[in-house]
């Protein structure tokens, strides 16, 4: 499976982005909050997911882990695709949905079209066990609100990259880039800082 791809991005529309890699342009489908964070001639990496059927193979792309992660547990709930679990986060955040869930409030999730009062039910009700682990590791965007606020070079996503291809897993590493990151000037410096977290652990 492809786990992310680093490109150009080529041209942005609606529901789905062109990403230019090694003369390869990808079209990724993606949702409205990755899609605000995108701009045609500026590089960027996108977490994907590959879902094959009969007749397609289409990537799914996402800005951050986070909202990834959240995919993917959409997906493993009973009668979620993925045009409408990348619907969810187009109409609401992934605050929001951890939100929604977490409290049992099914009704916030039938604001998302094609999401009924039965299938926010069943969100809730397969979700709502799995959705701590989020909670708990979410404050991965306020870490990554502190790092663009210093550096427009996506200084969290590198730095996430780089541990990962070290062998470190996500749930490790957010909570440790949180409190590493407002120490940090510099991509370099938030993967020392956070390797000497690590290394303690």
């Amino acid at each position: 499976m492809i786990g992310y791809i680093k490109g150009n991005v080529a041209q942005v529309f609606a529901d789905y982005c062109f990403l230019e890699t090694n003369g390869v342009g990808y079209r990724i489908f993606i949702s409205d909050l990755t899609r605000k964070k995108l701009t045609a001639g500026t590089a960027a990496t996108l977490y994907t997911y590959l879902h094959i059927r009969e007749d397609a193979m289409l990537l799914y792309g996402f800005y951050t882990q986070d909202e990834y992660e959240l995919f993917m547990l959409l997906l493993a709930v009973n009668g979620i695709g993925p045009k409408l679990a990348l619907g969810v986060f187009s109409a609401i955040s992934p605050a929001d949905f951890r939100a929604a869930v977490g409290s049992k409030n099914s009704t916030a999730l039938t604001k998302v079209p094609g999401v009924g009062k039965k299938t926010a039910e069943r969100i809730v009700l397969e979700l709502k066990d799995k959705i701590s682990w989020f909670e708990e590791n979410s404050d991965i965007e306020e870490a990554e609100t502190a790092i663009f606020s210093k550096s427009p070079d996506n200084m969290l996503e590198e730095a996430l990259q780089a541990l990962q291809a070290l062998g470190y897993n996500l749930g490790e590493v957010q909570p440790i880039l949180k409190r590493t990151a407002k120490q940090a000037d510099s991509v370099e410096n938030l993967i020392k800082l956070a390797l000497k977290e690590l290394s303690r652990v």
